[in-house]
């Protein structure tokens, strides 16, 4: 098994989802978390900060996830990333794979206490991809 999963960047233009995130994740999960409340303000995250994994909101104005997604793709620093989308829209994915680059869909609403485990067993599922 690689390394623990220690940072997550949670990037979602809704205040009160990042705040639920943060503290679940911080809390219960003991991680790092960064926030950002637009996917611009991920790629400046991700600019000066390193991360092992970003959740990432589809629809967001301006920038939207998959937008966002293809943004880091294309940069080198973050073209590695693990990247977990999250959805209020989740059947569309069910129906499909999820879209190149991304390892796996959360639907929202999402259980904050269970999101840690949810995550750390992704993270532990892409060391072996």
């Amino acid at each position: 098994m690689g390394r623990p999963l220690t940072t997550v960047l949670c990037v979602d233009d809704d205040p009160d989802i990042l705040a639920v995130v943060s503290l679940a994740l911080r809390t219960l999960g003991g991680l790092t978390v960064h926030a950002a409340g637009s996917g611009r303000d991920a790629l400046d995250v991700l600019a000066r900060e390193q991360v092992d994994l970003v959740l990432l909101d589809v629809m967001m104005p301006g920038m939207d996830g998959l937008e966002t997604l293809a943004a880091m793709r294309r940069d080198a620093r973050t073209a590695a990333v693990a990247v977990v989308l999250m959805t209020a829209r989740v059947q569309l994915y069910e129906q499909t794979q999820p879209p190149e680059g991304v390892h796996a869909v959360i639907a929202k609403p999402f259980d904050p206490v269970s999101l840690a485990s949810r995550l750390r067993a992704i993270w532990a599922r892409v060391g072996t991809e």
